[in-house]
């Protein structure tokens, strides 16, 4: 499902940013990436995680430019992110600076939620079903959020500038609604990627299409 990022501006007065999103693997690989060969045959490496870039998922993207006073004035609702097996679901939480989200504890066993991050940390404490905490995010950046138990339990607040921004769905299609007329930044972002960013024209009617693709075959060779 793909998260709209809404605001309040007039109908017929904005435009709608479509696209797509995709991971591409490194390219000239020495093995496979896929599948087996060389010291992926033997034992010592048999389960060895290797990255499944056609699968890859939570790429979030937003309009890179800080938000005006009105679009700053609109209420937003709370994000929410649920412990459930002990795992953060979802992974990925994109919310607008200023922003609050809350933790719910789905499961019959104490989590813990803390953050070291430099834009925001905070230690929620050890609880159960009987509260749900919530954290504002009042400036912009990554925040990687962790349970002091289990050691698994892992997922990101990804604050960006502004409302105009998607969480893409699974097949790696995002809408980003009411967006004013004008010439913006657009970045695509996944946390084990390098982001892009392209120049677009938002039209004051009807939509353009970006599409994004991410690889770390994009970044300087040394």
């Amino acid at each position: 499902m793909v998260m709209l990022a809404l605001t309040g501006v007039a109908a017929g007065r904005a435009g709608t940013i479509t696209g797509t999103v995709r991971a591409l693997p490194p390219p000239a690989a020495p093995e496979s990436l896929n599948g087996g060969g060389g010291g992926y045959d033997s034992r010592r490496y048999k389960f060895v995680e290797k990255l499944d870039y056609e699968h890859m998922r939570d790429f979030v993207v937003y309009i890179d430019k800080p938000a005006t006073a009105e679009d700053a004035a609109i209420p937003q609702v709370p994000a929410v992110t649920t412990q459930r097996d002990a795992n953060f679901e979802p992974h990925v939480v994109p919310i607008a600076v200023g922003g609050i989200v809350r933790w719910i504890n789905a499961d019959d066993i104490f989590h813990n939620v803390y953050s070291m991050a430099d834009t925001k940390q905070f230690d929620l404490g050890f609880y159960k079903k009987e509260k749900v905490p919530e954290i504002k995010f009042d400036e912009v950046g990554r925040v990687d959020v962790f349970c002091a138990i289990h050691t698994k339990m892992h997922c990101i607040i990804f604050v960006v500038p502004n409302r105009h921004f998607a969480l893409a769905d699974s097949h790696g299609r995002f809408v980003i609604k009411d967006v004013p007329a004008g010439t913006y930044k657009l970045r695509a972002w996944q946390e084990r990627l390098p982001s892009q960013t392209r120049e677009i024209v938002v039209p004051a009617e009807g939509e353009v299409q970006v599409d994004f693709a991410l690889g770390v075959g994009q970044l300087p060779k040394q």
